[in-house]
């Protein structure tokens, strides 16, 4: 079977190998133009892109599938065209050029995040359990027939970053899987059922945390947002961002966003909430990198004995 292949970040790039290492022929690689990246904005494939070179593939680089991509990607005459985190729509004049058409990898169980960002949302939502599917694609958001499933818990610590990983291995395997059942023929999608919910991009102000929220809703937006688009707090104007949270249930004399630090032995930095307090683990001041939440709370002015500071996040 003759295989496209669209993808851009580091999670499609675990599928784009699998399909390889599984014998499948993935004849091009579809994927978006090179971005500046880092403080001297220095043009850069994408991880796809990059991967794709060191495996010898052709690669077609296109942040719109338009008439000129849509002529490369109908002379590599392909099968199927799988699809993971390309990051941008694919009209209907391409869906119709693969006889099988497109397959999508997406990390959710749909119709449940039709979007781009369901791993984040199911976290920040309380979800227990997640997963991906394969399906195949439509011109409607994530409306297609299923191929197949696979369900992966939510861990109380998961954060976005740290499961949707996870996933990009497990649901390349389904992905091969997919294929393989396509071209024998063996795999009739099947219609979504179910409640409908949408996950759309998260965006900075995504990550401002509300410390007047329960300390479950605070923690499940801060694992939600990590490490993209992060989660942060304001103090003194200035932003801060802040790595996962510990809960304290036991701690709920705390105003919602005032700071205590606890000092001892191991020194901890708490946080008040809308119900009990939450110890910070790390802190990122603003033009700093991510230090350890003691060290940080140094910089507060805190003597020896237990003291709730006289600063209160916002």
């Amino acid at each position: 079977m003759r295989v496209l292949f669209a993808g851009t970040p580091q999670v499609a790039v675990p599928s784009l190998d699998r399909l390889v290492a599984d014998g499948l022929d993935v004849v091009a690689v579809l994927t978006r133009e090179d971005a500046p990246q880092g403080r001297k904005r220095v043009l850069t494939p994408s991880p796809v892109a990059a991967r794709a070179a060191e495996l010898g593939l052709p690669v077609i680089k296109a942040n719109t599938i338009d008439a000129g991509a849509i002529a490369e990607i109908s002379a590599v005459d392909a099968d199927v065209a799988a699809i993971v985190a390309y990051g941008g729509l694919v009209p209907g004049p391409a869906l119709e050029i693969p006889r099988h058409g497109w397959v999508n990898l997406h990390f959710s169980l749909l119709p449940a995040w039709r979007g781009a960002a369901p791993v984040q949302h199911a976290i920040i939502h309380g979800d227990d359990v997640t997963g991906a599917v394969t399906f195949r694609l439509e011109k409607g958001l994530d409306t297609g027939p299923v191929y197949g499933t696979l369900t992966e818990d939510i861990g109380a610590d998961d954060t976005a970053g740290a499961l949707l990983d996870r996933l990009s291995h497990s649901g390349a395997v389904l992905l091969s899987q997919t294929l393989h059942g396509i071209d024998a023929g063996a795999l009739v999608p099947v219609a979504q059922t179910g409640q409908v919910s949408l996950a759309p991009k998260l965006l900075l102000e995504d990550g401002h945390l509300d410390w007047g929220q329960p300390a479950l809703a605070i923690r499940r937006r801060i694992n939600g947002t990590t490490p993209e688009p992060g989660p942060w707090t304001e103090l003194d104007g200035q932003r801060f961002k802040l790595g996962p949270v510990t809960p304290c249930p036991d701690v709920t004399d705390l105003a919602p966003g005032a700071v205590r630090v606890l000092h001892g032995r191991r020194p901890r930095v708490l946080v008040g909430t809308g119900s009990h307090a939450v110890e910070l683990v790390t802190v990122q001041p603003p033009g700093k990198k991510m230090m350890p939440a003691a060290d940080w709370a140094r910089g507060l002015g805190a003597g020896t004995t237990d003291i709730e500071k006289q600063v209160t996040f916002a």
